[in-house]
């Protein structure tokens, strides 16, 4: 028997960092929602005991360093599973890019191997699992849209956004989380989007709202080291998206449009200078 689940890409439609925790990761408030934007896993039992990764892109781990072999680790050590199991990874969503793709994947596979196995393991539960492998897994394992506290991983579901375009983009350079967040200073930071504001605005309905209340505080930190994000930003504002952002700690930048008419005109414009330009829908 063959299992297949699709891993969607994650935007933050906000983020914001409080502090620096006792045990090293940050106090954040984030608003983040999907888009359809996925890579695609392939989930088969092995006779053995044994896990083996393959995919297509040639640019990624396929051992213990990859996020979905972590998973399928998890789940088989957590729960005593005897079995192997075959997974391909049909990968779509940039790598290193603040889009949680490795998440992503190991939601899903978590989700995957659930089913695979018939482990009926609750959602709560395979989200407490996801937690232990990385703050964006809970929140890729339920998908939606969610505000997401703590280190992230403590989620509330909230109404969804009303339905637009995603323009992404990602520059030809990787971006380091942990570097990123280690360089933040949360305490020095000016200014703080606003969470009631943008959940207002949300719950409302309202677009233009939206757009306005989205706010992300890791720019400060990467628009600074890479010129070229702040480049993209102000090029995809110039060429009329709605509401611009970095995704995460970066370097991906997002334009939400409502109008499809703009659609080409924005990609067009982007894929002048940057290769890895996406039009999608936002997944509600």
């Amino acid at each position: 028997m063959k299992i297949y689940e699709k891993a969607p890409a994650k935007i933050n439609l906000l983020l914001d960092v409080m502090r620096k925790r006792q045990d090293g990761f940050h106090e954040v408030e984030m608003i983040m929602t999907m888009v359809d934007l996925a890579d695609r896993l392939e989930m088969e039992e092995l006779p053995r005991d044994t896990i083996i990764i393959s995919s297509q892109a040639g640019y990624i781990p396929l051992d213990e360093k990859n996020l979905a072999f972590q998973a399928a680790k998890l789940i088989k050590d957590r729960y005593d599973v005897r079995k192997g199991v075959y997974i391909h990874l049909d990968k779509k969503i940039p790598v290193a890019a603040g889009l949680a793709g490795g998440s992503s994947d190991a939601a899903a596979t978590l989700r995957g191997l659930n089913r695979l196995w018939q482990l009926n393991i609750p959602e709560q539960e395979l989200c407490e699992l996801g937690a232990e492998l990385g703050s964006d897994v809970p929140f890729c394992v339920t998908g939606g849209t969610a505000l997401a506290t703590g280190r992230g991983e403590k989620l509330e579901r909230i109404d969804n956004p009303p339905q637009c375009w995603v323009v992404l983009a990602k520059p030809p350079i990787n971006v380091s989380t942990a570097d990123v967040y280690g360089r933040l200073r949360a305490n020095e930071l000016k200014k703080h989007p606003s969470v009631p504001n943008m959940l207002e605005a949300i719950k409302a309905g309202s677009f233009g709202d939206i757009c306005s209340e989205m706010g992300n505080v890791l720019e400060t930190v990467t628009l600074d080291l890479y010129p070229e994000v702040l480049q993209l930003k102000e090029s995809m504002q110039r060429l009329g998206a709605d509401g611009v952002l970095m995704s995460g700690s970066g370097p991906t930048v997002f334009g939400l449009v409502s109008k499809p008419a703009k659609l080409s005109r924005i990609y067009n414009g982007l894929r002048g200078f940057c290769k890895e330009v996406y039009v999608v829908r936002m997944l509600t």
